[in-house]
């Protein structure tokens, strides 16, 4: 396999980033859909106690994706 360029290693390096930016979104937004399943039966005008619960779940899931973040960045 020949070597890559400079310009073909930034270029290589731009669609890694997009590619893994794009599995972060799609990572994100499944768990939301996760959260809506659990906690929203119906949606409607006002939120009850399992409703308020989608809060709570997305807060923990943002917490536990930036403590993660933060330990691959350590590595």
């Amino acid at each position: 396999m020949a070597e890559l360029g400079e310009d073909d290693e930034v270029e290589l390096r731009c669609m890694v980033a997009a590619e893994q930016q794009k599995a972060q979104f799609t990572a994100q937004v499944h768990f939301v859909e996760l959260c809506w399943a659990k906690c929203v039966e119906k949606p409607g005008n006002c939120l009850n106690s399992r409703t308020e619960n989608l809060s709570s779940c997305v807060d923990c899931f943002i917490d536990t994706t930036l403590a993660i973040i933060s330990r691959f960045a350590q590595i």
